[in-house]
């Protein structure tokens, strides 16, 4: 039994909380938020403890595992004092908004020996693991064309995408990772164009909510990749890679699959209601991969490699959406 500390009370720490106390092989040993009375709240509902600071659950040689959850901006700083510290780790994502931060951070693990596995949960999809084997398995022959879509149900309160890095590095940057895990190539560069057509206050904090991204990757195939924050009919999210052979699609996922015929109309289940009813069972996943990993005493999956890359990718985004013009991704 591996027992694992949580960093981070609020919605994806009490996401990954739950996951935590209803593994098996987990001892959810404590809970750490800046908000005492909201890790107090949480620890409460899953019956553990609280810690009074991050060197307290750090020092703590009964502690193998911690999961950073916390805001983004506390991740680098964790991820380094924790790495130093012995445990494995599983991180959210971004490491940090700032490229120089998390390539630095990379840089201090990599002097350890510490285990760590950066969330990219959307990975552990059913639909786009199948679709990254087809692909890997030579189904559609050589890879030409990769269509991906993201579309929310509402816009995030103006104040979080004040702090949230914009589109690319919230909304995009799971597709990002996904476009490079499913296909096995590298972008060498991006475009992207978008604007603020959902409220206005989105171009006053530097942010739009609906882009388009054009990527091109290393052996010529394009990507595109369509973003919205906010459409009228739930959430919808889907991917297909077309090669020179076939092409295979991860389509939109309804809350069901029944279609009621009836006199003049065919009715049909509608999409779900927002993004993490769609996503929900991956989280679970993930955290599954992480404790399978440590247990095995193999390297976790996706790795901090792959949080950089994915990193790199959106800052490189975001300098074209800002700057309209094509980006190189180094």
């Amino acid at each position: 039994m591996k027992r694992v500390a949580l960093f981070g009370a609020g919605f994806i720490g009490t996401v990954h909380g739950r996951n935590l106390a209803a593994d098996p092989r987990v001892d959810l040993a404590c809970i750490y938020d800046a908000d005492a009375s909201r890790a107090a709240r949480l620890a409460a509902e899953l019956g553990t403890t609280t810690a009074g600071s991050v060197e307290q659950v750090l020092e703590d040689p009964s502690v193998d595992a911690v999961v950073i959850a916390s805001s983004t901006n506390t991740h680098a700083d964790l991820l380094t004092a924790s790495a130093r510290a012995g445990k494995a780790i599983f991180c959210e994502k971004p490491i940090d908004l700032s490229l120089e931060v998390a390539e630095k951070a990379v840089a201090a693990v990599a002097e350890t020996d510490a285990p760590v596995m950066v969330d990219f949960c959307r990975r552990f999809d059913p639909p786009y693991a199948a679709l990254r084997k087809a692909v890997a398995d030579g189904e559609i022959s050589e890879v030409e064309l990769m269509q991906m879509s993201s579309r929310g149900p509402s816009l995030p309160p103006i104040a979080y995408l004040e702090v949230s890095g914009g589109q690319m590095f919230d909304q995009l940057i799971h597709f990002f990772d996904l476009m490079c895990w499913i296909t096995g190539l590298e972008p060498v560069s991006v475009t992207v164009t978008g604007s603020a057509l959902v409220d206005p206050q989105v171009a006053e904090v530097g942010d739009v909510d609906t882009s388009v991204a054009v990527l091109k990757l290393s052996n010529g195939a394009i990507c595109q990749i369509d973003a919205q924050r906010r459409i009228g009919y739930g959430y919808d999210e889907r991917i297909e890679v077309n090669g020179s052979a076939s092409m295979v699609e991860a389509g939109r996922q309804r809350t069901g699959w029944v279609n009621h015929y009836e006199a003049g109309q065919v009715r049909t289940d509608g999409m779900h209601p927002g993004w993490f009813e769609r996503s929900e069972h991956t989280f679970k996943a993930s955290i599954g991969a992480f404790i399978d990993a440590l247990e095995a005493g193999r390297e976790p999956s996706p790795n901090l490699a792959d949080g950089l890359r994915a990193q790199r990718i959106a800052d490189a985004a975001t300098t074209s959406l800002k700057e309209g013009r094509t980006v190189a991704i180094n």
